[in-house]
């Protein structure tokens, strides 16, 4: 009795879940939203890689944010390069054409001593990268992904 209650109860479940718009699309929107979190620089290559890949995968329609904090700011700031020599700028400026959003927290600027001038200017300024993807997945639907 307890098992065919236990299978009732995650039938039933499973049936409210299935019709429930999934969070990573806005009402009447069949754009995904998606927030990708990079808090360590040496993820970056891996991050801008994995977002390619998802553009393609939906046809460009995806809404893919990066959100940046701690050491993940790294490869966003002036003059950054992979430990083979490459600069992330060329990869981010791909991305940034294809509509993806940059953010840097504000936060780890101060906190580092880091001039926000050597941000680049494909990426913009936010006053916390946590409290950004909060915001994010809360209040806009996105979808959170750390690569």
């Amino acid at each position: 009795m307890f098992e065919l209650r236990k299978a009732s109860v995650t039938i039933c479940l499973l049936a409210m879940v299935a019709g429930l718009p999934t969070a990573a699309f806005a009402a009447g929107d069949d754009q995904e939203k998606v927030v990708y979190h990079v808090n360590d620089s040496d993820n970056a290559g891996a991050a801008l890689r994995n977002i390619g890949n998802h553009l393609d995968a939906t046809d460009g329609k995806a809404k893919i944010v990066v959100v940046t904090h701690a050491k993940g700011i790294d490869f966003l700031l002036d003059g950054a390069q992979d430990k083979n020599g490459n600069p992330y700028s060329i990869p981010v400026e791909k991305l940034k054409e294809r509509g993806v959003d940059f953010r840097v927290c504000a936060i780890t600027l101060k906190t580092r001593n880091i001039d926000p001038k050597k941000v680049i200017p494909e990426a913009r300024i936010v006053p916390s990268g946590v409290a950004e993807i909060g915001k994010l997945q809360a209040r806009e639907g996105f979808v959170y992904l750390k690569p």
